[in-house]
């Protein structure tokens, strides 16, 4: 992950993927807020101060913190036609040693849903993972009745595994999640057996 030291910038299709930088707060606020509504009954609650200049900027340290200890990889997504920010996708709880995995989590602007975005960038980012991380697997979990968030990791090559009871709190509840895995070499449903 040496190459996770210099800045880093993933190109998709039609998506550059970064981490965040000091001057996207505005761009982030907007986003964010505009789309409170469409984010919030999938999200953590958010701190009064969610949104506030000081908030963002404790998010861009952890966010260069977390490359450069290569124990995460949060990134912003900007449409590469306008470089409008779309969303961001996070690779967090990077494992190395025997288990060699990560965690993704992502989310989208409301006025960007349902356009492919995540899927492209979801499907970037575990290209990465798989071949310039050498992860062997990456795990997500979402609420049961997220079909969007669901019919995105499917799309996306990820495979169902199962439910985590109370696995995080969503809105100030604990909720229950379904997981989801993709795996480097995914041998699952198959056997040597001629």
């Amino acid at each position: 992950m040496a190459m996770l030291r210099r800045r880093l910038k993933l190109e998709t299709d039609r998506l550059t993927l970064r981490p965040p930088d000091h001057g996207d707060f505005r761009a982030w606020t907007d986003l964010r807020r505009d789309s409170t509504a469409f984010l919030q009954p999938w999200e953590p609650t958010w701190a009064t101060d969610h949104l506030s200049r000081k908030s963002f900027t404790n998010r861009v340290y952890w966010a260069q913190r977390s490359v450069k200890a290569e124990t995460a990889l949060p990134l912003f997504l900007f449409r590469r036609d306008q470089n409008e920010l779309v969303g961001a996708i996070t690779l967090d709880n990077i494992r190395r040693g025997p288990a060699q995995s990560g965690t993704l989590g992502y989310w989208i602007g409301e006025r960007h849903a349902r356009r492919g975005y995540m899927k492209e960038a979801i499907e970037g980012l575990v290209h990465h993972a798989f071949h310039r991380m050498d992860l062997s697997r990456i795990e997500a979990a979402c609420l049961p009745e997220n079909t969007a968030s669901r019919g995105v990791l499917e799309r996306s090559g990820f495979k169902y595994e199962g439910v985590a009871q109370s696995y995080l709190q969503i809105a100030g509840r604990w909720r229950n999640h379904v997981l989801y895995a993709n795996l480097r070499s995914d041998r699952r449903g198959k056997t040597d057996v001629g």
